[in-house]
């Protein structure tokens, strides 16, 4: 990448997403809404690779150009740049359970590149940032709906 393109880069997140053993259903809707992102240009796919942990813990890493079937993906498979080391897959590997496969993407967000570029113009860096698990928030809302039933058959 040159300077410039480096000046104008979004910020770069990561997914790993798991599917536990024998609860995956593949139907290409994934691949679809992933090009959906990358064609309306709010996301650029930096990265892709598809993890399997054995039950014993051993890792496979495979990238997208070494999968025999990838449906919509193709179309996104020649801009990849193997960014992922070893080091990150097996750090990324901690995270799933045995036996299970799970999908990892490295995505420049688009939709934010403006914003960072404009900040990083006016001298700021990202110190931190961070995301908050679905399951977290849907955990924190039952919680909450609890806490008002209890308040309410209490007469608070």
């Amino acid at each position: 990448m040159t300077e410039q393109t480096l000046d104008g880069l979004g910020p770069v997140d990561y997914l790993v997403i798991e599917f536990p053993a024998g609860e995956a259903d593949f139907s290409g809707e994934i691949a679809e809404e992933l090009v959906r992102l990358v064609e309306a240009g709010t996301i650029r796919l930096i990265d892709a690779i598809v993890l399997t942990k054995d039950a014993d813990g051993s890792v496979d890493a495979v990238e997208f150009e070494d999968l025999e079937e990838l449906g919509p993906l193709v179309a996104l498979e020649a801009e990849l740049a193997e960014l992922l080391a070893a080091e990150d897959v097996e750090h990324l590997a901690n995270a799933m359970e045995p036996g299970s496969v799970a999908g990892v993407i490295v995505y420049e967000n688009l939709w934010a590149a403006p914003f960072a570029a404009a900040a990083r113009r006016a001298g700021g860096q990202l110190v931190a940032s961070g995301r908050i698990p679905i399951q977290a928030i849907i955990a924190s809302i039952d919680a909450d709906d609890l806490a008002d039933t209890a308040d309410e058959e209490l007469g608070a």
